[in-house]
């Protein structure tokens, strides 16, 4: 079927950010599963798809699109009757760019400099996220106006950042869990159909 996404998947990996993508938008996929503990994420027939060797990936009208962020971008844009982005021209377009590209360039890489404890740099103005502090700081602003990040309008972007967030807050990231504004978003959007059908047995 021209429509089926191919799903290349490992619900230990950021192809569980895609899967609840998947059930949002209602699209008909296909899970092609891939053990990591086996190496199949680093095999020829795979590394010819993303020669990066990474989930997750999806294949849909003979295009391969890799990239958390672009993918669960493609797929509001390849299933517009789930609405969960903005149309362009649509005003609410620029802050739904925002929030997406803000969870792939500013939040993971802040999250993942924290959790490893990495040395911080003396020149915080020549990272694209400044400091961990910031991050969690804007978060906290935006979503004080929620319920969502676009308002009262759930998008794509929250599928996005609600996974980080959720991931962030389960291994401990400081200054998130017991934080009621967190907390509270990151339940709003666990409780969602969608988001409890992709979650893993």
């Amino acid at each position: 079927m021209a429509e089926e996404i191919v799903f290349y998947h490992n619900p230990r990996s950021r192809a569980q950010m895609v899967h609840w993508m998947l059930e949002e938008a209602g699209a008909p996929y296909r899970i092609v599963p891939i053990d990591l503990e086996k190496g199949e994420h680093k095999t020829p027939s795979f590394l010819a798809l993303n020669p990066m060797g990474k989930l997750p990936t999806i294949e849909h009208r003979g295009m391969v699109v890799t990239e958390t962020a672009a993918i669960i971008a493609y797929i509001a844009d390849a299933f517009p009757a789930a609405a969960l982005a903005p149309t362009p021209g649509d005003a609410l377009r620029g802050p739904y760019y925002r929030w997406l590209f803000f969870g792939a360039g500013v939040i993971e890489p802040a999250l993942i400099d924290k959790m490893m404890n990495r040395p911080e740099v003396e020149r915080k103005s020549a990272l694209g996220w400044g400091s961990y502090e910031d991050v969690v700081g804007t978060l906290e602003k935006a979503l004080s106006n929620g319920p969502y990040l676009l308002g009262d309008k759930f998008s794509a972007a929250d599928v996005y950042v609600g996974s980080e967030l959720r991931w962030a807050m389960m291994f401990g990231a400081p200054g998130l869990k017991g934080q009621s504004v967190f907390d509270d978003y990151v339940a709003r959007l666990s409780a969602r159909p969608a988001a409890q059908r992709a979650s893993p047995a």
